[in-house]
């Protein structure tokens, strides 16, 4: 459902039972899913591809050209999956062509002020917290948590059912299912609130705490620790996540409070 004080442009593909209040405007290259809901004074821009029954609200900007120099006018897209709040005032940039997708999964909450750069690439359920900002190529895995007012540097990556703690400032990698705070931001423990909510089951919270109190309190280097934990611990999927994350970490992942450097 359009109305007389939006803009919708002729071309673009808006699906069924989409309500589009007053001066949403809408361009030409944008594709809209089933059941959406497009709050006034939202900018929806070309490049936009969004699912089903997601919610814009109001002065949300979709697809915005990326503020990053090299961009050079190449045809790029924001996707957003379904099911997918993007709360007020947030801005979500287009690709540039390292990835040409700038990509938000399904079942997201992006709240309030929120800022996604260029090329970002994030998962399912996962939740950005008012007033934090993403860095051009950031990664954000499953059921991941960066809370308000933190910030992520370019190029890192955020694990699975992580939880980056209010203002955390990430210029390295966060493994999974850890908790993040502090300044420089560290490894605080793991997030076994979260991982409770989750299902996850007793034995499979200890063993991550086992792995981590190795991979941080036992004054092993990160890949020594990494072979102590693939060699003497059985496999599990959670075992195999964590070593395949630290392995694939071009960053290097955030160091223990009380690390020195190793």
């Amino acid at each position: 459902m359009s109305n007389s004080l939006s803009y919708v442009h002729p071309e673009a593909k808006i699906g069924k039972d989409v309500v589009i209040e007053p001066f949403v405007y809408i361009a030409k290259d944008v594709v809209v899913g089933d059941g959406c809901w497009l709050g006034p004074n939202s900018v929806i821009m070309d490049g936009s591809r969004i699912g089903r029954k997601c919610m814009i609200f109001p002065g949300a900007v979709i697809s915005g050209i990326p503020q990053d120099l090299k961009y050079s006018g190449e045809e790029t897209t924001v996707e957003i999956g379904d099911n997918t709040t993007i709360r007020e005032f947030v801005t979500i940039n287009r690709a540039t062509k390292a990835k040409a997708i700038t990509r938000i999964g399904q079942n997201c909450l992006i709240q309030s002020y929120a800022h996604v750069a260029h090329d970002c690439l994030l998962g399912n359920n996962v939740i950005l917290g008012s007033h934090a900002g993403l860095a051009g190529e950031v990664e954000i895995d499953d059921f991941a948590i960066v809370s308000p007012y933190s910030v992520v540097h370019q190029f890192v990556r955020i694990g699975t059912h992580a939880f980056v703690q209010a203002t955390g400032k990430a210029s390295k990698d966060v493994p999974p299912y850890i908790l993040a705070g502090r300044e420089p931001l560290s490894y605080t423990g793991i997030n076994s609130i979260g991982l409770r909510r989750k299902n996850f089951t007793n034995e499979a919270i200890y063993e991550i705490q086992e792995i981590y109190r190795i991979i941080y309190q036992r004054g092993l280097n990160i890949s020594d620790a990494v072979e102590f934990v693939e060699t003497n611990l059985p496999a599990t999927d959670e075992r195999d996540k964590i070593i395949l994350f630290i392995r694939n970490s071009k960053r290097g992942i955030i160091k223990g409070y009380f690390d020195d450097d190793k």
